[in-house]
């Protein structure tokens, strides 16, 4: 049996603040509950949240996470380290998006020059296997959690599918890749994670093999 502990489900998304709160704290729980709200309205069968143990978290160990109930096109969030992780079960169809010429010369960094991932997830999807996108969900510009939007035209006619914050606009495609001209500098982050068994995503731990420091990345 692993000792690793899976996401467990959240029965309340919501969750205590102590006092002292930092700005950027306040602009996370705050979008935070935004995006909350929005999708309990709209979109919650297609965003699961979960959560594992308070020990894990405090320790910032290793989190397993269930590929095996994520259709294609939905994200679900967990929690690594005190951060929101977003996986996404990518369609064929997202994954064409990424490699057109109209989305990528609106974009700041396609190719993922910054130091915001891993090297194993520096390519034109970001991430180990093209299907399953791993992200950390902070905006980097001032801390806040984007909004899931996937589908073609929803932000716009000629947004292909990406992510939104809606605290200053910011808007990222769906490998996380920063758009040009808007105020977040950087690529939404890449935690170091790998493939277990097809089935099973271990956020924490990197590939056999392989060295990346998330704490070495450029910008949270």
């Amino acid at each position: 049996m692993s000792d690793i502990p899976k996401a467990q489900a959240l029965s309340d998304p919501s969750h205590s603040q102590a006092p002292g709160s930092t700005r950027r704290d306040f602009l996370y729980i705050a979008t935070g509950a935004t995006a909350a709200v929005g999708a309990a309205a709209t979109c919650w069968p297609l965003i699961s949240q979960m959560w594992p143990d308070a020990a894990t978290i405090a320790a910032g160990g290793p989190v397993d996470v269930d590929l095996t109930s994520v259709s294609p096109g939905q994200q679900i969030l967990v929690m690594w380290r005190g951060h929101p992780i977003f996986v996404v079960n990518r369609t064929k169809e997202n994954l064409a998006t990424l490699r057109e010429k109209s989305l990528i010369s609106n974009l700041r960094d396609p190719n993922s020059q910054v130091h915001q991932q891993p090297a194993y997830a520096q390519n034109w999807h970001r991430s180990i296997e093209p299907q399953w996108l791993v992200l950390v969900g902070i905006c980097t510009h001032l801390g806040c959690i984007p909004l899931f939007e996937p589908n073609k035209n929803q932000h716009g006619p000629g947004w292909p599918g990406g992510y939104f914050c809606p605290c200053h606009g910011s808007k990222y495609d769906l490998a996380g890749r920063v758009y040009d001209g808007v105020p977040a500098p950087y690529n939404l982050p890449v935690p170091p994670y790998h493939m277990v068994d097809g089935k099973k995503a271990r956020i924490g731990e990197n590939p056999k093999g392989q060295k990346f420091n998330f704490d070495t990345i450029v910008q949270l």
